[in-house]
């Protein structure tokens, strides 16, 4: 498969008052054409922070890349290193090849405004050659493909929709100019679950009927068996296992992804006592020698504590950050 995105030894810092905070370190990962990609982990992992760096939207004097690339690959062959894009030539790449929704759709958009007044300025900021009858006359067809009445929705304010509307609504504004890869980083955080639902049967809708590559970003690792081609789990700023739906729900290699697993409610098990991870996410300034999950790892040895595991790979497409998957796992 040939990739739309290269992530190539990522590494970002924040500035605070106690020292640099270690938001992503060394991060490397590939985003194939077409496929649903979900980045994984627990608040504070840096998967928000990674999202952000992939359209350069890291908050200036606060955030800084401090190493590494991301390489976008171009329809044409050609490639671009999106974090070495001048301003304009920047504001010409996002929304037409790479999108984002973000977390909490009620701050992304104006209170002011009308949603049609709102879709109709993306599409005429950007330069879209498009007469206002085409450019509402798309705007309408990407409520529907979202499941919303266009003709309600477009003459509404924000506060007048729900929350899962005004997600749907960004949804459909991301895709006004045909980006290639879209971003969405919790687009499900804090609506109930059958909203959540609607979000996914959505997404699913998007997928087949414009073949987008998506990232998703989430802590929910039970969203992903609905719709990922490829997990990414996320610890401590780092990608600690990369594998396929399969792999990871039912051949984990990496001790935090199992305890990620085992702390998912089951629908077909009997009612019982969640187990949970032991401990807290390491602290992003002062961060523990070697691996990063050893303090709260059951199964660390001596290596654990001293040297930092690297990508390992386990099968086909998998891959794991830990000294000791074969011992724990076994090779099945």
């Amino acid at each position: 498969m040939r990739p739309i995105l290269s992530i190539k030894g990522l590494s970002v810092e924040y500035l605070s008052p106690r020292g640099r905070v270690k938001a992503v370190r060394n991060v490397n990962l590939e985003v194939y054409k077409g496929e649903i990609l979900f980045l994984v982990g627990e608040s504070g992992a840096g998967k928000s922070t990674l999202g952000l760096t992939l359209l350069k939207l890291l908050p200036e004097g606060i955030a800084k890349v401090v190493g590494g690339e991301v390489i976008y690959h171009r329809d044409d062959g050609g490639n671009l290193n999106i974090l070495k894009l001048r301003k304009g030539r920047l504001r010409r790449f996002r929304w037409k090849e790479v999108a984002m929704v973000f977390q909490g759709a009620m701050n992304s958009l104006n209170p002011i405004m009308k949603i049609k007044d709102q879709m109709y300025d993306v599409i005429k900021d950007h330069g879209v050659r498009l007469s206002k009858r085409e450019a509402y006359k798309k705007i309408e067809e990407l409520l529907a493909m979202v499941r919303l009445d266009a003709k309600r929705v477009l003459k509404s304010y924000p506060h007048q929709l729900s929350g899962g509307m005004k997600q749907r609504v960004m949804i459909a504004m991301s895709l006004l100019l045909d980006p290639k890869l879209l971003i969405l980083d919790e687009p499900t955080t804090a609506l109930d679950v059958l909203t959540q639902k609607n979000i996914m049967n959505v997404l699913k809708d998007i997928r087949d009927k414009l073949h987008l590559t998506m990232i998703f970003i989430t802590h929910d690792l039970s969203l992903a068996a609905e719709l990922a081609d490829r997990i990414a789990i996320m610890y401590a700023g780092s990608i600690v296992e990369v594998g396929s739906v399969e792999q990871i729900f039912y051949r984990p290699k990496h001790p935090y992804t199992h305890g990620l697993l085992k702390s998912v409610p089951k629908l077909t098990s009997e009612i019982g006592k969640l187990e949970s991870i032991p401990g807290f996410p390491p602290d992003m300034i002062n961060l523990p020698p070697g691996c990063k999950f050893h303090p709260r790892c059951v199964f660390r040895r001596d290596i654990c504590m001293e040297k930092e595991p690297f990508l390992q790979k386990v099968e086909e497409n998998h891959y794991t950050a830990c000294w000791r998957w074969r011992d724990i796992f076994g090779e099945e």
